[in-house]
């Protein structure tokens, strides 16, 4: 059974920091692209960020320069440090993970104040 276990969201001021991690079962993790989405109250899942499983990255623009996904292969975790937060940050976010099919995680609260 595949499962997408993610960790970290909380509240935190503008300006400030969280990381996410998103621990996987289930999967070859090394073989699967991995990566974030978020969804905001009222509006369409997003991408933020992915990472193949050679390690190449690509991110929203909204988020370039102020969040960084990386991968540790060996702890079949995945994560997302979030810096510089801003209130438009604001969203559930969800882990994302595939190969032949996409699974997902049940995503994690983050909550930005301003």
């Amino acid at each position: 059974q595949v499962r997408l276990v993610e960790s970290g969201g909380g509240l935190v001021q503008a300006g400030g920091s969280l990381r996410l991690s998103c621990a996987a079962s289930g999967i070859i993790f090394s073989m699967n692209a991995m990566g974030w989405y978020r969804q905001a109250s009222g509006k369409q899942r997003e991408l933020v960020a992915v990472i193949s499983s050679s390690g190449s990255t690509n991110y929203a623009d909204s988020v370039k320069g102020r969040f960084t996904i990386s991968r540790d292969n060996a702890k079949n975790t995945v994560y997302l440090q979030m810096n510089s937060l801003k209130p438009e940050d604001t969203a559930v976010y969800y882990c994302w993970g595939s190969r032949r099919i996409d699974y997902w995680g049940q995503g994690t609260q983050v909550t930005v104040s301003s």
